[in-house]
């Protein structure tokens, strides 16, 4: 999915988006027979964390948001950055100008107003809102954001401005060649200030909450469901067809079986245990595999002895029988991975190093060397624990992962599972030593990935360092064209190569489960998909 670079990065050229009419909505062809009862049930796989966008940070969040709020800019069904919210924007050198819907409501009819946007955005940067996300305005380069997530600067002066109630301006301390790709994601929600200083923490609970996407919050009952309905406030309501989304938090066997009783119409992901069985008994129409721009990794904390050894990382990862973990342990698609950015994000082709081109034999032979290097043999074995959550296909692969080193190592790793929640908890606050994780990207762009790495980032949970890897990252911001793009990230990924902050297992791949009358949804690699699209047909 390529993307366009024309009229993004001269300083002083102007940018129009789209006419406000392009904003996607339900297309249901003439003379389709709709089902009178327009209502969706959805496995979202697990629980959510919160349904503040300021403070979730995973897909299960994602997909609840995109139905509960709307944001500048989403995702259309190519994968590109599309109008939502704001209907049109400008910019002039490092200054973005952007005009609101003037008909944009939340759902308890107050007006949606650049103001809305500017409260978010100081609040997503806060240091005292401790979002994962706190770091995501400063890799968007937006003027302040970084010393106020570092805390040496007040929220006030975060390079955003309300021109008027339907102007937002948005100043850059640079260039920034991603920046409306970045405003697809939900860390720049709007959220209403009024409601969530009224009510604090509980702002997101059914009695209270205030959104403004085409659906509304009805319910939310711990590990049950989410039921959103569909919000006559939202501006474009007259071209939504569906009522109401239940999400349920279940994955795996729980899902396939509600679905084949007919209680689930849409799946989150599938068991590779059952694929090939499935795939035979209800054919590509009921089972849609697609590639994700997602990695799946072994994390390593880089602060914690022994993985703070570059040589003791290198090994583990070298070690690994990726080929096997990707075609025989998942075997639906997904792709051994070498780098960290999946192969053609944002139209981009990476190049892996050397190792990726090696037999295993090669690379288990260094592995060996490496290990012995940094002290451990079969007198001293390396020993650790893996971190993981407590999920089926996740304990497959970490348990062949730890099968591996063994054989090919020597080395003894426990496997510790978590509840989700949990686990992602640890991981954000350093407490582990290895841990099996995945990224799932933010926007269509390889910057969503290497930014994950930067000394800065509030996402960076191995807590790696390296001067010369952010001056490329911030060097790729600021380049002219998108040779010189590409040249920056082949950088920035060589560098990761070399340091090994992470072992990259696998690109991820989905099979999801859709019965044939749910109609109107575009599977993207990005995992984006939006319930104002969706319609039932008769059945």
């Amino acid at each position: 999915m390529k993307y366009s670079f024309n009229g993004k990065k001269l300083a002083g050229l102007i940018l129009l988006a789209f006419n406000a009419t392009t904003a996607q909505a339900a297309d249901v062809p003439a003379g389709a027979k709709l089902a009178p009862v327009q209502e969706l049930v959805r496995a979202n796989g697990y629980e959510p964390a919160t349904l503040d966008p300021n403070l979730a940070e995973s897909n299960v969040e994602f997909y609840i948001f995109n139905d509960l709020f709307e944001g500048l800019l989403r995702v259309g069904k190519d994968g590109e950055a599309i109008p939502a919210l704001a209907q049109k924007w400008e910019h002039q050198g490092n200054v973005w100008t952007f005009h609101l819907r003037p008909q944009a409501k939340w759902s308890n009819g107050d007006p949606v107003t650049a103001d809305d946007f500017v409260y978010s955005w100081r609040r997503l940067t806060d240091p005292k809102t401790a979002s994962p996300y706190g770091s995501y305005l400063a890799s968007a380069y937006v003027l302040n954001a970084a010393a106020i997530n570092a805390g040496s600067k007040p929220p006030s002066e975060l390079g955003v401005k309300a021109l008027d109630a339907h102007t937002l301006q948005v100043t850059l301390s640079e260039p920034n060649s991603y920046l409306l790709k970045q405003l697809v994601h939900f860390p720049v929600l709007p959220v209403n200030r009024k409601v969530v200083e009224q009510y604090g923490k509980n702002w997101t609970q059914p009695a209270h909450f205030v959104g403004n996407g085409a659906f509304r919050l009805s319910q939310w009952v711990v590990n049950e469901k989410v039921v959103v309905e569909r919000n006559p406030q939202y501006w474009d309501n007259a071209n939504t067809v569906l009522n109401k989304v239940t999400f349920l938090p279940i994955q795996g066997f729980p899902e396939v079986a509600r679905f084949r009783a007919g209680e689930v119409e849409l799946g989150y992901t599938t068991p590779p245990e059952l694929y090939q069985q499935l795939k035979k008994t209800l054919g590509e129409q009921q089972l849609v595999t697609y590639p994700l721009l997602s990695t799946s990794y072994f994390a390593f904390n880089n602060r914690q002895a022994p993985f703070n050894d570059l040589r003791v990382r290198q090994a583990l990862n070298l070690a690994l029988d990726k080929e096997i973990i990707a075609g025989k342990v998942l075997g639906y698609g997904q792709q051994p991975a070498w780098t960290f950015t999946p192969t053609g994000t944002g139209g981009y082709s990476l190049q892996p190093g050397a190792a990726a081109g090696w037999t295993p034999e090669q690379r288990h032979a260094q592995a060996k060397q490496l290990l012995a290097q940094a002290g451990f043999n079969a007198e001293n074995p390396l020993r650790f624990t893996v971190l993981y959550s407590n999920d089926a296909t996740i304990k497959k692969i970490v348990i062949a992962a730890a099968a591996m080193w063994k054989k090919n190592l020597g080395v003894e790793a426990s496997l510790q599972s978590q509840e989700r929640k949990v686990t992602l908890d640890n991981i954000n606050r350093g407490q582990y030593g290895v841990a099996f994780t995945r990224w799932l990207a933010d926007y269509n762009d390889p910057s969503t990935f290497l930014n994950v790495f930067r000394s800065d980032s509030s996402e960076n949970s191995p807590k790696y360092h390296n001067p010369d890897y952010d001056r490329i990252l911030h060097q790729a911001t600021a380049a002219q064209t998108p040779q010189q793009v590409q040249q920056y990230f082949q950088q920035a990924e060589a560098v990761l190569a070399a340091d090994t902050p992470v072992a990259p297992v696998y690109y991820e791949a989905n099979a999801t489960l859709i019965k044939p009358y749910v109609k109107g949804i575009d599977f993207t690699r990005q995992g984006a998909l939006y319930d104002k699209n969706v319609y039932l047909l008769e059945h």
